[in-house]
């Protein structure tokens, strides 16, 4: 947990020391993160497994900081770190959440063979992988027998991992690739053996091995390293105290100090579940002290945790992959996810003070040092932040940048003798980073699975001239086929493997009607990260519940009201071809500038006719004026602007003039 002191061995603080309040215990906060989160979470081994198992989880990512450094062929990276992972899966990952007392020694013994069996379909492509690359197109008998066994590896990770979904897709796609040609109609084909499938998923690079792993095995894989780096030198806790220092003075200081830790904390957490549960931990007892009910207080605490995976300078995984697949920069990406990120906080900080004044909430006074103090003390820990985005700008890649950063964090965190990484701290750091990928590993290897049937059969490009007949060849609706699309598959799989198999199939089909290429997959980037709001399960609202006692239905609905801009930026830069990427930073600055300024508009009209106020509370018609106004200022263009900007006025006018009148009333009365 990133709340935990940096030695796990060292005294706890006293109560009187904590960040708020009585943080909830770390037990509880992880179970909440075991119910709620859609990937796994490994379970504790004692003993001298204990440090065996920990020793390999170092090692992978000791390998993977090596990679960084040295020259390692392509092949040879990718299927060692995936057997890696592998073997560190089945050993930590159990076969369920609770085996009966009688099983539990043929589980271990279980456990342990498919671990081997990961090492040999590993260490077979690798030992011979000159020769083994040129048989994709006719694989041996012990080339196939391999490849089979290693995607009934994947998939059984995959399930341990993430649950049956992925794997049972995969599954079901892979019979699609066999028997085919039993579809009547354009969705049948030829069919392929069972050697052609593995040698496409197996000994090529585009299939299991593909651009997803490479993904998790450069890019996810450091990161990681680097969040564990940062929790285990006492950034969590800094974030934390920093936060309120900052904002906590007025009475929507716990709301906006929840917001801003939750930004801080999802650049070591990644996730969106784990930064609600985290943050919720040591911020809800702050929000209820303020005023906050249960559900309002559930809603700040998954909207803050949900933010940090849309904004830069980390994101989430599946950012990465974005990357990778158009060929661009990851800084490109970053500066193309920053007037989003802004537009997302501006709702948030403004649906708070709205909060505020509605909940009638307080300040808190909580024993933090002074602003200045505490940067003065800790600020270091901003700067290994700053600098994987200096690095980026001048020149250096996501992985350079990175690894100098994490460098840098463990240099910094011997400035103070509590948070310096002592060998047994690094050794946990090192530990906890690996641990933190093998999800992602199973999950883009199943994922690369998908994708290669795809490519094989054609079937992506089928799916996606659907969606194009389905919405009649209108953007509008292929947008929001598209939308739905990515919903539904976020419900029933992981961010990063929604991502990856939307954009196979719908990117596409947006393209095709004239959308860019970087508005398209940033659009199914947002909406599958979005799916930890949404309903039926909404895991980062219900696990908020579960920390706050709220009802998680009430707790997702307000939680959708915090969150509705970032639902609705996407269309803003898809639906209008010419200047929608405006909001993604491309283009000249000064049209930026002025899109960015309309849509703040925009989030403030939509603020107010969501949340009905705007300096006092907003009437039905007054709201009904800001609702299309935040439509139209919504939607690029000067024509909608200026209509927006009419109505706009027309709102804010007609809500001055009657609190004015009403305020000459009310003194005309005394």
């Amino acid at each position: 947990m990133l709340t935990r002191d940096p030695d796990p061995t060292a005294a706890r603080h006293d109560p009187e020391d904590a960040f708020v309040g009585a943080p909830l215990a770390e037990e509880r906060a992880q179970e909440i993160i075991e119910e709620f989160e859609s990937e796994g979470r490994a379970q504790r081994l004692t003993g001298p497994w204990r440090w065996v198992v920990g020793a390999m989880a170092a090692g992978l990512s000791v390998y993977a900081l090596y990679s960084t450094r040295a020259t390692i062929p392509t092949q040879i990276y990718r299927t060692s770190f995936l057997g890696a992972a592998l073997v560190l899966t089945f050993l930590l990952f159990p076969t369920a959440r609770s085996v009966p007392a009688r099983w539990r020694v043929a589980s271990r013994g279980l456990d342990l063979a498919l671990a081997a069996a990961s090492v040999g379909v590993a260490a077979y492509p690798v030992l011979d992988y000159q020769e083994f690359v040129y048989r994709a197109a006719r694989p041996t008998d012990l080339d196939v027998w391999m490849g089979t066994a290693t995607i009934l590896l994947v998939l059984e990770a995959t399930r341990r991992t993430v649950g049956w979904i992925l794997p049972v897709v995969s599954v079901l796609l892979l019979a699609y690739g066999r028997w085919g040609y039993l579809l009547p109609g354009e969705y049948g084909h030829k069919g392929y053996d069972l050697e052609r499938m593995v040698g496409s998923l197996y000994v090529t690079l585009e299939g299991i091995f593909g651009v997803p792993l490479d993904v998790a095995a450069t890019y996810i894989v450091l990161f990681t390293i680097y969040g564990a780096v940062l929790e285990y030198s006492g950034a969590g806790k800094f974030f934390l105290d920093f936060s309120f220092a900052a904002m906590g003075r007025k009475a929507s200081g716990a709301g906006r100090t929840t917001t801003v830790a939750g930004f801080l904390l999802g650049t070591v957490s990644g996730s969106g579940v784990a930064t609600t549960v985290t943050l919720g931990s040591v911020a809800w007892p702050m929000l209820r002290r303020s005023g906050y009910d249960r559900e309002s207080g559930g809603a700040v605490l998954s909207a803050a945790g949900i933010g940090a995976i849309l904004s830069p300078p980390t994101l989430g995984a599946a950012a990465f992959l974005i990357a990778e697949l158009l060929q661009i920069s990851y800084l490109e990406v970053l500066k193309m996810a920053t007037i989003p990120t802004i537009l997302y906080y501006l709702s948030i900080f403004l649906m708070i003070e709205l909060d505020s004044r509605r909940l009638n909430t307080r300040a808190v006074d909580l024993d933090t040092p002074p602003l200045l103090t505490l940067a003065l003390r800790q600020g270091y820990h901003f700067s290994s932040l700053i600098a994987i985005v200096v690095l980026m700008i001048l020149g250096f890649t996501p992985i350079t940048a990175v690894f100098y950063a994490i460098v840098l964090a463990f240099a910094l965190s011997f400035l103070r003798r509590e948070t310096a990484l002592t060998p047994i701290r690094t050794f946990r750091a090192l530990e906890a980073g690996a641990v933190g990928t093998l999800s992602v590993a199973a999950t883009t290897a199943t994922a690369g699975i998908i994708v290669g049937i795809f490519t094989l059969t054609g079937l992506g490009l089928k799916m996606s001239d659907l969606i194009v007949d389905l919405a009649g060849g209108r953007l509008f609706w292929s947008v929001l086929l598209t939308a739905v699309a990515v919903w539904i598959l976020g419900l029933a799989v992981p961010v990063t493997a929604s991502y990856i198999i939307a954009a196979a199939i719908t990117a596409p089909a947006l393209t095709e009607l004239g959308v860019p290429g970087v508005a398209a997959h940033m659009f199914i980037f947002y909406y599958a990260v979005l799916s930890e709001v949404s309903p039926p399960t909404a895991l980062s609202p219900f696990a908020a519940a579960a920390i706050t006692g709220g009802n998680p239905f009430k707790t997702m609905i307000v939680t959708w009201k915090y969150t509705l801009p970032a639902f609705l930026v996407p269309f803003m830069f898809t639906l209008d071809r010419d200047d929608g990427t405006l909001l993604l930073a491309r283009g000249d600055w000064i049209p930026i500038l002025l899109a960015t300024a309309t849509a703040c508009l925009a989030i403030a009209a939509l603020v107010g006719g969501v949340g009905g106020w705007i300096v006092g509370p907003a009437t039905w018609p007054e709201r009904a004026l800001l609702l299309p106004a935040a439509g139209l200022l919504l939607y690029t263009g000067p024509i909608q602007d200026a209509l927006g900007l009419a109505l706009l006025a027309a709102a804010v006018g007609f809500h001055w003039l009657r609190t004015r009148s009403e305020g000459g009333t009310a003194r005309l009365a005394t």
